[in-house]
């Protein structure tokens, strides 16, 4: 890389061995902060007992940190010329977000995005800026290009008229934020109605592989956290089971992702939107998933207003939501023969032992029958 510019021309989408850049494990280093953020604070309300109360500011903020993700990803799949312009905007749109992601915790109590807005400001523009460069490389993608620019920059407009138009957290302001998100998640349509881009099938499943792989990270985290406590002299029977049974299900939500090597198997645009923004469903309930195992850790160690069947019901429910996503965008359409179903299923039973309060190494027996279900022992892997 010099400090030569290039033009921002597109990639070829059947390049050989694309895989992740280093200025995109660079960039997700800010999705690690943010998402470390939100589970925190889900972790904190569910043991003040108002994890329910809370879950709609969740799910609201957590679907802007993918969606910003998400953003820069798709773009950089499609063109990324590795020039010096293309690292500073990269920065400049790590900039934004950071700063969106340093009150993660703020507004998940409040959903006043005041400084956040600021922060979305600065990381939108640098996506204009990247897109109008991809706009100015040529005329073949320059319609798609320009319809991303100015869909960002009218969504963008809608966010600034919720915040100093509608107070934050009334149902009123849920309401409209979820028209706007719509908006959004609409403008990737509109635009690519024009032309689609040039994304590489290989090189996106890889990098919503390694955003899943962060997602279980946080959620390790919480078995780490259970460990920790024999260090200050507080052995528990109760401690090493949570941890041990944290560390399985987290195991098991991994392998059975990466089970299959060909996530998305075509490039067909509805079956990439389908795969692609289902996966907001995969990510959040690992999300889910690490708050919840945080939750129950506090009811072992008498720091919880919630109890114990409480805590317990946010693991489950987490696992039921990850493998029901899974099965959506992946197994749904997966030539599989009768084990398409397996996840379904499963996913359901954990419906039931969330509503059982069922603890989490029941969780992780059962997650257990439920890999060797879908992935038969003595099968070799995909």
């Amino acid at each position: 890389m010099s400090l030569t510019l290039k033009p921002l021309v597109p990639r070829r989408p059947d390049e050989p061995h694309r895989a992740a850049t280093q200025l995109e494990l660079f960039f997700d280093l800010v999705s690690v902060i943010a998402i470390a953020a939100v589970t925190a604070s889900v972790h904190h309300a569910i043991s003040d007992g108002h994890g329910l109360a809370m879950l709609p500011n969740f799910v609201f903020l957590f679907i802007a940190i993918w969606w910003a993700w998400m953003n820069y990803t798709w773009f950089a799949s499609a063109y990324d010329n590795d020039d010096a312009l293309q690292r500073v905007l990269t920065v400049f749109i790590m900039a934004g977000f950071l700063t969106f992601a340093a009150g993660a915790g703020h507004i998940f109590e409040t959903l006043d995005f005041g400084i956040g807005l600021v922060g979305w400001i600065i990381m939108r523009t640098g996506m204009v800026l990247l897109w109008l460069r991809a706009a100015a490389a040529g005329p073949t993608h320059r319609r798609t290009a320009l319809r991303y620019a100015g869909g960002i920059v009218f969504a963008q407009s809608l966010w600034a008229i919720l915040y100093f138009g509608f107070e934050a957290g009334t149902p009123l302001f849920i309401a409209v934020g979820c028209g706007i998100f719509l908006v959004e998640f609409l403008v990737p349509v509109f635009a690519e109605k024009a032309g689609r881009t040039p994304w590489h099938r290989h090189h996106i499943i890889e990098r919503y592989g390694l955003l899943n792989i962060i997602v279980l990270g946080e959620a390790l985290l919480s078995a780490s956290l259970a460990l920790s406590q024999l260090y200050e002299g507080r052995f528990s029977l109760d401690l090493i089971v949570v941890a041990n049974s944290g560390l399985l299900l987290v195991f098991i939500c991994w392998w059975l992702y990466f089970i299959e090597a060909e996530h998305l198997d075509s490039t067909d645009l509805k079956r990439a939107f389908v795969w692609g923004y289902g996966h907001v469903f995969v990510f959040a309930a690992g999300t889910m998933l690490g708050a919840g195992l945080s939750a129950t850790l506090d009811t072992v160690t008498h720091h919880s207003r919630a109890g114990p069947g409480e805590a317990a019901a946010w693991v489950d429910g987490a696992m039921a939501v990850y493998l029901v996503a899974l099965w959506f965008v992946r197994d749904r359409v997966a030539p599989i023969g009768w084990r398409r179903y397996v996840l379904l299923v499963a996913g359901l039973v954990f419906v039931g032992l969330a509503f059982a309060g069922a603890t989490a190494w029941i969780a992780a027996v059962f997650a257990v029958l439920t890999l060797v279900a879908r992935f038969p022992l003595g099968e070799k892997a995909g």
